[in-house]
């Protein structure tokens, strides 16, 4: 049995490390998967697009009907000194590691029942951990995709913890050493198992609505942001099958990819076979909006 490293965390108030984070059986979360969970990057010891973050967060548990257990201020508390006391685990500067906060709240403890108590305490879990950069080659080159049908439910518009959906879509690219599934919903794209997608043809980019068949991830305000300042034509509709195989570029997004190229798909080249040049200018722009809000002291 592996066991957990002395990591710091927070659990229902208290900070502790996560061997020693304990959570009832009959927690809902455990049981149903019933809650919800929002994902913050951490640049040079700084939350980035953290309002952002914490508005979508605030739009998952009205979903849930969970009241929210902090205020946004408070959130910042416990994800700041979790950042902190994780660059002082390993030895680090919290200004030299960038970090993953994940913020995980539950509706909480009782009887197992599928009717939704009201009269509980969320349960809430918070913890970090080093972010994993995209590698160089990969940036270099591109990553390699598979499509698959989009077996979810159709809430995916929540950060729900009930992500076995999510899991095995993952697994389908996994198992054939593929970087990620993109998945279509009655012949139009939505997104992949834990990225957002999007399309390039003659230099405009696209992606599909913002609706309850994808989770709106916060680079989608990010992106459109640098579109504006680069000139890149920018649209959100349903976006055909066929149009993602005939583009130019297909490229993905999330907290952890930033946006990366996709090279091939099903085997087959994306466009050229190569990173194209609305990627690259996306990527540059991305590191531009990470320098700024650094600089601005609200990365």
């Amino acid at each position: 049995m592996t066991s957990l490293p002395e990591l710091p965390c927070y659990l229902n108030g208290e900070f502790t490390t996560l061997p020693h984070a304990k959570i009832s059986v009959l927690d809902r979360g455990f049981i149903f998967g019933d809650g919800i969970y929002e994902v913050v990057p951490v640049y040079g010891g700084a939350l980035f697009r953290f309002e952002h973050h914490m508005a979508r967060l605030e739009r998952s548990l009205k979903e849930l009907r969970i009241a929210n257990p902090a205020t946004r201020a408070q959130w910042a508390e416990i994800a700041l000194k979790l950042i902190a006391d994780y660059a002082l685990s390993i030895g680090a500067s919290a200004e030299k590691v960038d970090q993953l906060i994940y913020i995980q709240i539950s509706r909480g403890v009782a009887m197992r029942d599928h009717v939704m108590p009201t009269d509980i305490t969320p349960t809430v879990f918070v913890m970090t951990n080093v972010m994993k950069p995209i590698s160089a080659e990969q940036r270099r080159l591109g990553v390699a995709c598979v499509t698959a049908d989009d077996f979810r439910w159709e809430k995916a518009h929540i950060k729900a913890t009930s992500l076995l959906g999510a899991v095995f879509a993952r697994q389908i690219s996994y198992d054939v050493g593929a970087t990620e599934t993109v998945m279509f919903r009655d012949g139009y794209l939505s997104e992949a198992s834990s990225s957002n997608v999007w399309v390039v043809k003659d230099g405009q980019l696209s992606g599909p609505p913002k609706d309850n068949l994808v989770l709106e991830g916060i680079r989608y305000g990010l992106i459109e942001e640098i579109c504006a300042q680069q000139n890149i034509p920018f649209s959100l509709r349903r976006i055909s099958r066929a149009e993602v195989l005939a583009a130019d570029e297909v490229l993905l997004s999330s907290a952890t990819k930033e946006v990366l190229p996709v090279t091939q798909l099903d085997s087959q080249p994306v466009g050229s076979g190569q990173p194209g040049p609305v990627y690259a200018r996306l990527y540059a722009g991305y590191q531009q909006a990470k320098a700024t809000a650094h600089t601005a002291g609200q990365a």
